[in-house]
């Protein structure tokens, strides 16, 4: 008995251990940027943001992904991209359900649904991580923090990708939101300066550092359509004859006339093919490549090359003085990305007009639910023999795809849509401060959950 209690009493201090010192180090930064304090100034905090997103994490990949990456990781690796995807699936079916049970206004009902469905999958897994390899009695062996890191940026890429494809387009302004905007009597000139005053008052009233914590130069991605309906404004026009009520849309991007004369020397462009190539030509797909992803496609591709991978990686190897360098900068991405973070948390939550019952709704679901539904994801592939046999570190990391709270990347991408700032920024103040708890409690249960299956 007493055996059995000591060991809770380990497992539960290696599960808190590590959420302790990211509590702490996010406490500093609170402390740092506090309006009361002003130790030291927004500025600075989001130059530092910019440090850690193409200096610090790039760094971080590249030296721990490529080290482990080989041809046959890449072959057995292949289940957490589609975690990936898995966990957004589940997300938004359990965001779905939120909508039904906590009613929110109409125009946030898409917002309620990408707001469950994505979790934070860039900064706070490789901090968990690192923390937790770090801390003694951890059960992930000697390459706890290569293997980990390399298992988590492998699974970034995609969360990118669905970011700027799935997200992007879920999150523009809903079309009704954008007619009461467009009611006024004003000139098309006029009306245009007013919507950007509004989404400029609005981007104000937000958190100044919401867009730069995690993914900084959000608002240079802006493109023509970024802050209007576009995708429901094309796809409603299919109650018409034409396009000629969406007369912009035939200036899209130069070269596109020739494309429409070819089109009618030819067969003609069926309407719903000819929208749904507008909608991809306006998909900011090029964002993708940013310096954490170039990072993790140099790391792969190097790594797959056994004669790339013995020039760049190892103790002999000619360019071991570079990859030295990158370590010593990674080294300081965890304790940096805290800091910011703490920097994002420091003026409070913003007011909102989602709800009460839906912001709980939305909160209880991502933070309590959703981990559940991750353990029965990983129970269902280990049956099917879908993970890679006796890696703890490698099932760890897949649980962490659904204990993380809503992903900062969400506030951006608001930010970017010109839409539901306020109530974004409100949603991941809270959910980053209950995810303390709710982060200590499921790494516990986790610990205990994979020491289990390894006695199976």
């Amino acid at each position: 008995m007493a055996e059995s209690l000591f060991s809770l009493n380990e497992s539960l201090y290696s599960a808190i251990i590590p959420l302790l010192k990211l509590i702490t180090l996010t406490l500093i930064g609170v402390l740092l940027a506090h309006p009361k304090a002003k130790l030291v100034p927004r500025a600075t905090f989001k130059l530092l943001s910019k440090l850690v997103f193409v200096l610090f994490l790039p760094c971080l990949i590249f030296t721990n992904l490529g080290q482990s990456i080989t041809f046959k990781n890449f072959t057995l690796w292949w289940f957490i991209p589609l975690n990936v995807v898995l966990s957004i699936v589940i997300g938004s079916f359990l965001g779905y359900l939120v909508t039904i049970i906590c009613r929110p206004p109409a125009e946030y009902v898409r917002f309620t649904v990408i707001m469950t469905a994505l979790g934070n999958m860039g900064n706070l897994p490789l901090a968990i991580i690192t923390s937790v390899c770090h801390s003694k009695n951890h059960p992930f062996g000697k390459d706890c923090e290569k293997n980990g890191v390399a298992y988590a940026s492998f699974a970034q890429w995609v969360a990118v990708a669905l970011v700027y494809t799935f997200v992007y387009h879920m999150m523009e302004p809903p079309l009704d939101y954008y007619k009461v905007v467009e009611e006024n009597d004003f000139d098309d000139e006029i009306q245009d300066e007013e919507y950007d005053t509004i989404i400029r008052d609005d981007n104000e009233l937000s958190m100044p550092l919401l867009h730069d914590a995690e993914w900084p130069g959000m608002d240079d991605k802006e493109i023509d359509y970024s802050k209007t309906p576009f995708v429901a404004r094309i796809f409603n026009s299919l109650l018409f004859d034409s396009l000629r009520s969406l007369p912009e849309l035939g200036t899209l991007e130069e070269g596109q006339e020739n494309d429409d004369l070819k089109s009618s020397r030819c067969f003609p462009e069926p309407k719903v093919v000819r929208k749904i190539r507008i909608v991809a030509e306006q998909t900011p797909i090029k964002h993708i490549l940013s310096p954490p992803i170039v990072a993790s496609f140099l790391a792969i591709i190097i790594g797959m090359v056994p004669e790339l991978k013995g020039f760049v990686f190892g103790e002999d190897a000619p360019l071991s003085f570079i990859t030295d360098s990158f370590q010593f900068m990674a080294n300081a991405m965890m304790p940096f990305a805290m800091l910011v973070l703490g920097g994002m948390l420091a003026e409070g939550p913003e007011e909102f007009r989602l709800g009460i019952k839906s912001t709980v709704g939305i909160i209880v679901t991502r933070l309590l639910v959703h981990p559940l539904a991750g353990i029965g994801v990983l129970v269902l592939a280990d049956k099917l023999g879908l993970l890679v046999e006796g890696d703890q570190m490698y099932r760890f990391v897949i649980l962490l795809h659904y204990v993380t709270p809503s992903a900062i990347l969400l506030g951006a991408i608001a930010s970017l849509r010109g839409f539901a700032v306020q109530e974004a920024s409100a949603l991941l103040f809270w959910q980053h401060v209950l995810a303390v708890v709710s982060i200590s409690v499921y790494i516990f249960v986790f610990f205990k959950f994979l020491l289990m299956s390894s006695l199976i």
